[in-house]
Formats: C-alpha cells, sequence, structure tokens
C-alpha cells in the first residue's frame, strides 16, 4: 500500500514537470505573448534555453543529494521552485523578468523530474521498465492539459489565470510531499561530486546519455515550437494549440502502449524502433501544408517519443541500480545539453531563415538517435549472446 501512495505521489511531481515543459510552448502560441515581453523569435528561444539550463543544473546536484539524503527534501524544495516560477512568469512584462522566472522553473522541474524518476526505479526493481512508461504517462497528462486547457477556454482564461492555477497545483503536490515518508536514502553518507565523477567514467551511461541528448532536444524543440509553428503555416491560435495538444496526446498514448510492449520486446529494440517512426514523423512535419498533415507528423512524432525517455532510463535502472540517483542525475544532465541547445537553435535560425527551416533541426536529432539507439542493440546483443555462451560452459 506505501508503495502505491509513493507512486502515486511520483505521478504527481511528474505531472507538475510535464505542466512545466508545456507551458511555455502553450504561451508562445498565444496571441500577443511575444508582445507583453517585448522579445523576437530569437529571444524566445533565449528562454526556452534558460529553462533548459536551470533543468540542467537541478539535475546535477540533486542526484547525489537523492543518494544521500532521500527523496522528501528535494521534492518539496523542487514543488516550491515551480509553484514559485509560475507565479514570477505570471508577473512578467520584460525579458529579465521571464528569464528570472524560467529559470527558476527550470529548477524546480529539474529536481521532480530526476527525483520521480529514481523514486519509481528504486520501488520497483526488476518492473522499473514498465512502471516507469507508466509514470511518463502522467507527464504526457501534465502536458496535454495545458494546452487543451488552453484552447477549450480561449477567450476565458487569460496568461495570468493559466498560471496561477499551475503554481497551486504545483503548492499542493509540495504539501503532500510534507506529510508522506520516503524511504531511506540508498547511501547514507555525506554528500561527494566524487560519485558523480566515478559515474561519469562508465562508458555505457555515456551512450544512453548521447542517445537521450537527442531525444531532449527534440522533446524540446517539437513541444516548444510546434504551436510557432502552426501560426507561421497560417493555422489560428487555437488549431495552433490543439496541434500541439496532438503531440502531447500521442506521447501520452505511446507510454501506456509501452508498458505492454515490453513485455514482448526488448527494451533497447523498443527504443530503435521507436527512433525510426520519429525520423518519419519530422519529414511529414517539414513538409506539411495543412492542419491535417501538422497534426500527422506531430502525432507520430509524439507516438515515437513517448517510450524512448523512460524505457532508455530503465536500460540503465538495470545496469547501475545500486547508484540510481547519481546515475540519473548524470544522464538528465548529458540530455539536458540537447533540450537546451536544440530549442534555441530553433530560435535563432527561425529569426534567421523561416520557422520551417528552423524546424529541420529536430531531424537532425531524430537522426542522431537513430544511430545511438542501433549502437545500444548491437551492445545488448553481444551481452545477451555472452550470457547464453557462459550458460553452456
Amino acid at each position: 500500500m506505501r508503495h502505491k501512495v509513493l507512486f502515486v505521489s511520483a505521478c504527481g511531481g511528474i505531472l507538475a514537470f510535464g505542466i512545466v515543459l508545456a507551458v511555455l510552448g502553450t504561451l508562445f502560441g498565444m496571441p500577443g505573448m511575444r508582445d507583453r515581453l517585448h522579445i523576437d523569435l530569437a529571444q524566445q528561444g533565449d528562454l526556452f534555453l534558460l529553462l533548459y539550463v536551470g533543468i540542467l543544473i537541478a539535475s546535477l546536484m540533486v542526484g547525489p543529494v537523492i543518494d544521500h539524503t532521500g527523496h522528501k527534501l528535494v521534492l518539496m524544495i523542487s514543488a516550491l521552485l515551480v509553484s514559485l516560477g509560475m507565479i514570477l512568469f505570471s508577473a512578467a512584462h520584460s525579458i529579465s523578468a521571464a528569464s528570472i522566472a524560467a529559470i527558476a522553473l527550470g529548477l524546480g522541474g529539474g529536481g521532480l523530474n530526476t527525483c520521480t524518476s529514481a523514486l519509481v526505479s528504486e520501488l520497483y526493481g526488476e518492473r522499473r521498465g514498465p512502471m516507469l512508461n507508466v509514470l511518463g504517462i502522467f507527464f504526457g497528462i501534465g502536458a496535454l492539459c495545458i494546452p487543451l486547457l488552453t484552447a477549450s477556454l480561449e477567450g476565458h482564461l487569460t496568461v495570468v489565470r493559466l498560471l496561477i492555477f499551475c503554481s497551486l497545483l504545483s503548492g499542493l503536490c509540495a504539501l503532500a510531499y510534507a506529510l508522506l515518508r520516503f524511504p531511506a536514502p540508498t547511501e547514507a553518507q555525506a554528500f561527494s561530486w566524487r560519485e558523480t565523477l566515478r559515474v561519469a567514467t562508465y562508458g555505457g551511461v555515456w551512450l544512453i546519455g548521447l542517445l537521450l541528448l537527442f531525444e531532449s532536444g527534440n522533446e524540446a524543440s517539437i513541444s516548444g515550437w510546434t504551436s510557432t509553428y502552426a501560426n507561421a503555416s497560417g493555422l489560428s491560435s487555437r488549431s495552433a494549440t490543439l496541434v500541439l495538444a496532438a503531440y502531447w496526446a500521442a506521447l501520452m498514448l505511446s507510454r501506456i502502449l509501452a508498458a505492454s510492449l515490453l513485455r514482448v520486446i526488448g527494451k533497447s529494440h523498443l527504443v530503435l524502433v521507436s527512433a525510426v517512426l520519429s525520423v518519419i514523423g519530422c519529414g511529414i512535419l517539414l513538409s506539411a501544408e495543412s492542419v491535417i498533415q501538422l497534426s500527422m507528423g506531430v502525432g507520430l512524432i509524439g507516438l515515437s517519443h513517448g517510450p524512448i525517455f523512460p524505457t532508455a532510463l530503465a536500460i540503465a535502472g538495470d545496469r547501475y541500480s545500486v547508484v540510481a540517483g547519481t546515475v540519473f542525475g548524470l544522464l538528465f544532465s548529458i540530455a539536458l545539453v540537447g533540450g537546451m541547445t536544440f530549442p534555441w537553435a530553433v530560435g535563432h535560425v527561425s529569426q534567421r531563415f523561416t520557422v520551417r527551416i528552423g524546424m529541420i533541426v529536430p531531424l537532425i536529432g531524430a537522426l542522431g538517435i537513430c544511430c545511438a539507439s542501433a549502437i545500444l542493440v548491437r551492445q545488448s546483443r553481444s551481452a545477451a549472446a555472452s550470457d547464453a555462451e557462459g550458460t553452456a560452459l
């Protein structure tokens, strides 16, 4: 029973992280948002960069803290930072104020992302693969509810009201974490960066990290720029927001399916199949000329993105279960280099050329995911062959 309560609390935290990643992309699909902050497309990309800088800093810091002090404090502080960031963004009318809010959102969201994933991995052991995908469903719910809420209440839901609503949700999560009892830390020792540096010497961590770098970059680019791209293609703000919602809905659906697919297909093979679908989806998105084609491309990308991140984390959890918090923190940090730079690159390329040309960046990322996942499959086959040979001997 306690496991279920803690899992529900992790779902609440990852739902708040989904809101963090979806809120800026949704806001910039609303009319007048760039005018309110007095920014252009390049500066919009800069705000996405700052959001992911905050997530990166949190991911670097909280992994070893989780291993050495436990989950409770990290979850509480992270949820409060998200709540604060939403309030700050609701009051922002300049690039400097929005930048501070974006960093606060990133710090809180990064802490929630790392800590909830590490908690579920610790709670479920060999079942961590399916359960991390189930956790990812709630990330999708959080991300999906923001564009859907905005589109359905257009004309009634202002930017300020939307952000205050998000702030209240995160504040409720912080209250729940304060009341719950969490597992004891896996390594009850003083914090040390030496552990992070030791984990960084593992070659397998870097391969998974590279894969997640491309994946995180693509997720950030698609979630952050889809509504802007749809606007530039001639769609209304409401239609653009619904296209973005299609992405999050497809992502959530694929994570529901992934939990079942992992019973019949290996983790690394699922990642590779998803990577190939991502390339196809990016190709459709780039060539789209109508709302149907845009929705098809974005939907296929969402279906492909869903299983990749949680399944890759499950592979890492299988390999490095003793120091899962530190490994997850390092992986998130590597991944967030992509999350920081890809949407930033889309913004600056779009400002210089067009948004359509800027959206070539996710296609490059999808090809990178394919290469990294193919190597991961080859490694898995080699490991399986070695195990079989050892059993035979």
